[in-house]
């Protein structure tokens, strides 16, 4: 059942109630900013936390997306509306985000908060604050646009970096997937000294859904699969197609991927007018990456964004295919060179 999150003024749940012992039922939350990476990126979590229990489950994030929705009540996992803009900069978006996810919290009294990218963990982590029983979690899947080269803003990075540590101070552990993350986020005061950080080799790839399947034969096929982000490398594929048919290479470029809000997005028309050159193939965006993955020869992400550790490469690699990336932190982590893949500089 989808339910949405009314905003509410800002306030304590009340005095602080004793932790939950080991054995008891806990209310488990996990918010997130894009509804379909509940299924897509955080299944196997969500149905081990289910299966661990019995718990109750309750997932979080902007969109009603009624596929995604249906398939977290299949898993035994609830979902509830929260209004998010993504994107958005806007203070006053941002300050309705927090006041529902006070109001959720006041709500459904969960035991257990994990939050995962910037906005869900930067106000995740604000609202927690106000109810000291709340055990809450923060998992640092890289730290995007703010932290970029992309982003020539000093003051913004600033900003956000303390957002950040305001977010995070009460958490019980931040999960990042490399450590550059990490070194980054303590040079920045994101982290306090002594705060407890796991690093884990990302969200991991379901091995029975991802199988290696043979390279198909003919001539090869490069594929690139992110969101329409110039930081993702888009731009600099685009031009090695160019060179490399310019060279003669019989191959095919294929780009797979959502537009994005982002301030590094590109639009409609951008890429429309790439495609009237014919270099590459726009092949529009998809739930199930898997046959476009088991239909490419060499999986591509020139990526100078700041990566957690790409869950794209990580199905590309469970597929069978070779990787080329570049040596940006969570992307250099996936190749070894010349073994399964290429490193090339950002």
């Amino acid at each position: 059942m989808v339910e949405d999150v009314d905003s509410a003024s800002a306030g304590a749940s009340g005095p602080p109630e004793a932790p939950c012992a080991p054995d008891a039922r806990l209310k488990i939350l996990v918010i997130a900013s894009l509804t379909r990476s509940l299924v897509n990126f955080r299944r196997s979590l969500l149905e081990e936390l289910v299966a661990s229990g019995p718990h109750d489950v309750v997932a979080a994030a902007p969109e009603p997306d009624s596929e995604t929705v249906d398939e977290l009540s299949r898993m035994g996992v609830g979902f509830r509306v929260l209004p998010m803009a993504r994107a958005s900069t806007n203070p006053f978006a941002d300050l309705r985000t927090l006041a529902a996810l006070i109001a959720l919290f006041r709500r459904e009294r969960p035991d257990v908060v994990l939050a995962y990218t910037q906005k869900p963990i930067i106000y995740g982590g604000l609202a927690a604050r106000l109810f000291p029983r709340v055990r809450y979690f923060a998992m640092q899947s890289g730290l995007g646009y703010a932290f970029s080269e992309e982003n020539k803003s000093v003051w913004f990075r600033r900003f956000v970096a303390l957002l950040y540590r305001f977010g995070i101070k009460r958490a019980e552990a931040v999960f990042v997937f490399n450590g550059d993350d990490e070194r980054d986020m303590r040079a920045l005061g994101i982290l306090h000294h002594g705060q407890k950080v796991v690093q884990v080799p990302g969200s991991g790839v379901d091995l029975d859904r991802f199988r290696a399947s043979p390279v198909p034969a003919g001539a090869p096929t490069f594929l690139l699969i992110a969101r329409l982000m110039k930081d993702k490398g888009l731009y600099e594929f685009i031009d090695a197609a160019r060179r490399l048919r310019s060279e003669g290479l019989e191959a095919r470029f294929q780009i797979l991927g959502p537009f994005d809000a982002n301030p590094a997005g590109i639009s409609a028309a951008e890429l429309d007018a790439v495609q009237r050159e014919g270099v590459v193939e726009y092949l529009g965006e998809t739930k199930d990456v898997r046959p476009y993955l088991a239909a490419s020869s060499v999986f591509v992400l020139p990526s100078f964004h700041r990566e957690g550790l790409p869950r794209s490469i990580l199905e590309a690699m469970a597929t069978g295919r070779a990787i080329v990336t570049t040596t940006m932190p969570g992307c250099r982590e996936t190749v070894v060179e010349g073994e399964n893949g290429i490193l090339v500089p950002p």
